[in-house]
C-alpha cells in the first residue's frame, strides 16, 4: 500500500472518530438541555403549589380565631392546629427553596399530613356548635378552605406529573449516563405521608 494509500485511510478513520465524537457530544448536550428544561417544569409546578398553601396558612389563623369562642373547652384542639400550621409553614419554606429535594419534601408531606389531620378534627368539634355553623365568618372561610384544598390538589398533581417525567428521564438508559455525571438528583413527589390523612378536610356543614 502506498504511502498516500494510507494517509487517506488514517484521515478516513480521523474524520469518522471526530463525527462519531460530535455525534455523541450532540447527543450529550440534547440530553442534558432536555434534563435541565424537565427539572426547571417541576420546580415551577411546585411554586404553583406554595402559592396555595401560603394561601391555606393565611386562613387559618382566621379560622382559629373564628372558632375559638365557641370551642372554650377544645383549647387543645385549637392548640394542635396551630402548631401544626407552625410545623407546615417552616417545611413550606425549605421545600420552596429546594423543590424536589428528598429531605425537604419528606418532611413537608409529614408536615402537611399533620395540618390536614389536626384540621378535619377541628371541623368535627365544630359540627356540635350549631350557632357556629351559622356564622357567617365561618361559612365564608369554609368555602375558601374548599376552594384552596381544591387547588392544591390540582397543583400537586401538576407537580407530580412534572417530577416524575424528569425522574423517568433520568433514570432510562442511555440518558441515565449523563444524568448520572452531571448530578441531576430524583425529584421526591409531594404526597401527604399518613394514607389516612390524603383526604382533604370535610369543611362543609
Amino acid at each position: 500500500m502506498s504511502g498516500v494509500g494510507a494517509g487517506v485511510i488514517a484521515l478516513v478513520i480521523v474524520l469518522g472518530l471526530l463525527f462519531v465524537c460530535i455525534c455523541i457530544f450532540a447527543w450529550g448536550v440534547g440530553v442534558y438541555n432536555g434534563l435541565v428544561k424537565l427539572r426547571n417544569r417541576y420546580k415551577n409546578a411546585f411554586s404553583q403549589i406554595d402559592v396555595q398553601l401560603k394561601r391555606r396558612y393565611d386562613l387559618i389563623p382566621n379560622l382559629v380565631e373564628t372558632v375559638k369562642g365557641y370551642l372554650k373547652h377544645e383549647s387543645q384542639t385549637l392548640e394542635a392546629v396551630v402548631r401544626a400550621r407552625g410545623a407546615a409553614v417552616g417545611a413550606s419554606q425549605q421545600a420552596a427553596a429546594q423543590p424536589g429535594d428528598v429531605a425537604s419534601m419528606e418532611k413537608l408531606n409529614a408536615a402537611e399530613g399533620a395540618l390536614t389531620g389536626a384540621l378535619g378534627r377541628l371541623l368535627v368539634v365544630c359540627e356540635a356548635y350549631p350557632d357556629l355553623k351559622a356564622n357567617q365568618n365561618m361559612l365564608a372561610l369554609q368555602e375558601e378552605l374548599t376552594s384552596t384544598e381544591n387547588k392544591i390538589g390540582f397543583a400537586r398533581q401538576g407537580y407530580n406529573d412534572a417530577a416524575t417525567q424528569y425522574n423517568t428521564k433520568r433514570e432510562v438508559f442511555p440518558s441515565n449516563i449523563v444524568a448520572g455525571i452531571f448530578n441531576f438528583g430524583e425529584a421526591a413527589l409531594f404526597e401527604i405521608a399518613d394514607q389516612g390523612e390524603r383526604e382533604a378536610p370535610k369543611v362543609s356543614f
